[in-house]
Formats: C-alpha cells, structure tokens, sequence
C-alpha cells in the first residue's frame, strides 16, 4: 500500500463532469489499496473573476479580506470532489487550510508555508477515507485565511506531500509531462521520463508553465517525488512510462543523462537601461537596493567598460509586469544613482538551455552564441548558471531561436511527425 497525493489543476476541475473524472481517477487509487490525499485548484478562470471582484469593489482593497475571497474557488471545488468521491462509493471529506492546519506565514497574497499538523489527517487515511485538501490557502496564526500566491496549489500538494511522508505526489495537468521545449513551436520535442530537480527548478525560473517555481524548490528541500502527468489520459501511473519524475540526481544513470534537458522561454521580460551612470563604488549598489526594497527581482544585468568618460551604462532585466513600478523607483532615485536617462524595452524575450550535463562538458555557450548568430539573432545580455545559460533577444525571433537550439543540441525527436 502506497501513501499518494495527487494534485488536479483549474482545467481538470472544470466543470461536473470533469470533476466526476477526477473522482474515477481517485477511486482507482483508492481501489488499488492506497491512501490517497487530493489537493485542487479551483475552476479554471475562477480565480480571475474572483480576483477582478476584488479589484472593483475597491484598488486599494484590504489584502486579508482578498485572500477571505479568491481562497473561495478551491473551497467549492473540494466540497464538490468530496460529494462526487462519496457519490462513486468512497470514503470521502475535505479539510479546509484551517481545519488540518496549514500554518503559513502572514504575508497575505504570497503566504509561506511553515508547517502542518498532519494527526487528524493521518488518523481519517488510516481508516480509508479519501482527503480533499484545497490547494492554494493556509491560515496565518489560527485565524486569518491566507493565499499562497497565484499557482500555489503546486505547493500546497507538494507540502502536503513531505508533510504526511506520502510515496510519490503526483501532479494532473493539461500536458502529459515535461518536454524537451514546447511542442507547439517545435513539434519535435521529445517528453522527458526523468527530470532533476535542480533542471525543473531552472526551467520553471525561465520560463516553463509546467510546475510552480516554489515548488519544486520545495519538492527538492523535502526530497519529495513528483511526477507531472495529464489529467485527460487514462492508464497505469506506476507503469513507468506515463508523464515526467521529478527526481534527485541520483536517480537518473549515465544513460539517461543528456548534455542539454531542455529550452525554454520567456517573453514577459523588460530590459530597462541606465545611461552614463558614473563609474565611481557605490553607484551600481544605488540602482538595484531600492528595487530589492521595493520587492523587485532583477535577472540579467550587463555593465559597459568605463574608459577614459567616467560613465558607463548599465542594462538589466525585471519581469514586465513590474516595469513601471521599476520606472517609478528609478526616477526618485535619480539624484541618488547619478544617470543621465532611461531606456526601456518590452519587445524582448528570454531564451534559455538548460541541463545538469554543462558541468562537465566545455563549449555548451559557444554552441548557443554560434547557433544565434548564424541566424543572425543578436543577443542582448547574458546570464549564466552552473546549469543555464540565457539569452535575451528581440521578441520577435523567439520561436526561430527555440528551433535551431533545439537542433543544435540535438533534442529533436527522431520518430516525431
């Protein structure tokens, strides 16, 4: 007997019936002999409507009442899953984030989670009983509801998950697992049978939709076994071949291992440069503190050589949708920084290959800048990691860039159409 949490997202609670598949999937489970926990998203598009209420009662609405409102989807979505389970004959009930609980912090909107009390839970398993946990909300010390942040119910499974010891959790998707890069630019990716978590923590990053950044951050910290499967095709999930592990290094052999695991992209990028910002200690720490204070993340950054001007450039990227906000505190702190105007761009994009395999193999950039450049893709700004290394380029030869790295690196599928 196996202890399994299983994860269904927006599109798969979409409506009753799709919600009484969700239920025939669970009772398999269930029917095989397992424990089973299962964490939901609210409707798709639920959370939106939820959030655009907000937003039209008032701007300036009060963060804690938001989270009393937009936590409401996965709540419905629960109540109804339990009804459906128990109606397919289980054993069924839900447990609110307050009921088990799932204590986070207070920061409302993007709420932490610290820890959670799994005795209650344990006890209602033990006696066959299938628990419908909603995603995406906790409870901040025993009272307030709090929200995890938009996409946190990949959190909340995978929490779930390390917190009750469970064997595997299991995340239901739209996508029957992680490819190689989207297959809707290049139809012939390949999907992956194994990723590391260092490898989906970086594609997640730079782009990937499949899983929640924080939690596969999350699922590494706890050495929690995730595997991403759809949740519109049926079969055996323990047959070895259905979706994508996300796993720890070790547990993928040299055969396995590819020098390059996939490319991804991002184009909600904006890359803002400072002109003749003087070249003295101190200036650049004056550009990036105030946008740290302000909560702003910055990703690529290059600085021109200073020569014999005094001055320098400095050019780095933020996510678009914080772009005026960024504008905002660079301006105020013009007398501070010491430049003379800014430059921004939003028709940028963020193309990135990533793979445990640059560890030990030279001349994985080289391949990428030659590749561009042969196309004649001009790169904007560089970042690197131990296992990544991006680019930024004009948004419109994105797909382009996509499909000739996807070659150059040799991921192309042999058998795809």
């Amino acid at each position: 007997m196996a202890r399994i949490v299983m994860k269904f997202g927006g599109t798969s609670m979409a409506g009753i019936e799709r919600i009484r598949n969700v239920a025939a999937r669970v009772k398999r489970e269930v029917d095989a002999g397992n424990q089973v926990a299962v964490v939901v998203s609210a409707m798709a598009g639920e959370t939106d409507r939820l959030v655009g209420f907000c937003r039209e009662a008032s701007s300036l609405y009060d963060a804690k009442e938001y989270d009393v409102v937009v936590s409401a989807g996965e709540q419905i979505t629960s109540g109804l899953l339990a009804i459906a389970l128990q109606a397919a004959g289980c054993k069924a009930r839900s447990w609110l984030g307050w009921q088990l609980p799932i204590n986070t912090s207070d920061a409302h909107g993007s709420a932490r989670i610290g820890e959670i009390d799994t005795a209650a839970l344990d006890a209602s398993l033990a006696d066959g009983v299938v628990a419908v946990i909603p995603g995406f909300q906790g409870v901040a010390d025993g009272q307030r509801v709090t929200t995890l942040g938009r996409g946190g119910s990949d959190t909340s499974a995978v929490a779930m998950a390390a917190a009750m010891k469970a064997d595997r959790c299991d995340i239901y998707t739209d996508v029957d697992g992680v490819y190689t890069t989207d297959p809707r630019i290049v139809p012939r990716a390949r999907k992956l049978s194994k990723v590391t978590y260092e490898e989906m923590l970086e594609l997640a990053s730079v782009g990937a939709k499949v899983l929640q950044t924080r939690s596969v951050g999350l699922a590494m910290k706890e050495n929690v076994r995730v595997r991403v499967l759809s949740s519109f095709e049926d079969g055996d999930t323990n047959d070895g071949h259905r979706g994508t592990l996300i796993v720890g290094e070790e547990e993928i052999d040299d055969m396995e291992r590819q020098l390059i695991t996939g490319i991804a992209h991002d184009k909600n990028e904006a890359k803002i440069t400072l002109t003749q910002v003087s070249d003295r200690p101190g200036s650049v720490a004056a550009i990036f503190a105030p946008l740290a204070e302000a909560g702003i993340n910055v990703d690529m950054i290059v600085q021109n050589v200073a020569h014999s001007t005094g001055s320098t450039d400095v050019t780095f990227t933020v996510p678009s949708a914080d772009l005026a906000r960024s504008l905002d505190v660079l301006d105020k702190a013009k007398d501070a920084i010491g430049y003379a105007t800014i430059v921004h761009d939003t028709r940028v994009a963020k193309v990135s290959v990533v793979g445990v395999g640059m560890r030990s193999h030279a001349g994985v950039a080289s391949t990428m800048f030659t590749t561009l450049g042969e196309r004649g893709i001009n790169i904007q700004a560089i970042a690197t990691s131990e296992i990544k290394v991006s680019v930024l380029i004009e948004e419109d030869y994105t797909e382009l860039a996509v499909r000739v790295l996807h070659t150059a690196y040799g991921l192309d599928a042999e058998d795809a159409a």
